[in-house]
């Protein structure tokens, strides 16, 4: 089975194609100079299939990373994961940034993931060895200081990380850890896909999962205008 995964939602985008489990190619993108790392996407995507001689037609799965994370990075892939699925008439397995970094605790212990959504909220979840135990959610500063952090591993990001520590509540920086988050999530979904009924993943069925509302700004002629 061929599988392509994508994710432009959290720190780079990363493009990773395999047969099966086993890697074929895996390309990790930053933000370069003004353009942000998900504008590289379909081009990276492209060059991995041409330089391995595949065809878009020869790809078994398409998985992406579903969020939460930039709302930018979020709509870029998800909208190129539906679009290939739809086209192909292939299955399209949605991850969530949070499993993704989950995975980086290779351990059986407790992984709690906490991620800034900004406004004094956080996106928080649970895992232990693999199986999710408290879902992705949105919740507040203080609901997130009352989590048992005792037992296993905290994986945040920058912001959520200097949270913590104020709070003397140790964690690990996702962003620090140079984790392949594009194996990750192959891996994921190659494992995912295997164990389930396929019509499980039908592309249509695929929603972002932003936890909160994106953001919605006015231009300034549209302001204008409404005066």
């Amino acid at each position: 089975m061929k599988i392509l995964t994508f994710d432009t939602s959290l720190d780079k985008t990363y493009v990773t194609f395999s047969e099966d489990k086993n890697i074929i190619a895996d390309e990790i993108i930053e933000n370069h100079n003004e353009k942000y790392h998900s504008a590289f996407l379909i081009p990276v995507i492209a060059q991995i299939l041409k330089s391995n001689s595949i065809s878009m037609k020869d790809i078994d799965v398409i998985g992406t990373n579903i969020g939460p994370g930039s709302f930018t990075g979020i709509r870029a892939c998800v909208t190129v994961a539906r679009v290939i699925a739809q086209q192909l008439n292939i299955p399209l397995v949605g991850v969530s940034s949070l499993e993704i970094l989950s995975h980086i605790n290779d351990t059986d212990e407790l992984t709690t993931v906490v991620l800034d959504a900004r406004k004094q909220q956080y996106y928080t979840a649970q895992y232990s060895n693999g199986k999710e135990l408290k879902a992705p959610s949105l919740t507040n500063a203080d609901d997130v200081l009352n989590f048992d952090f005792k037992n296993g591993r905290v994986i945040a990001d920058e912001a959520s990380g200097t949270f913590l520590k104020n709070a003397g509540i140790a964690s690990e920086i996702y962003t620090e850890m140079n984790a392949d988050l594009g194996r990750i999530l192959n891996q994921i979904v190659c494992n995912k896909i295997q164990n389930c009924n396929k019509d499980d993943f039908l592309w249509g069925k695929l929603k972002p999962l932003y936890l909160q509302a994106p953001p919605v700004t006015i231009s300034a002629k549209a302001k204008t205008a409404s005066v």
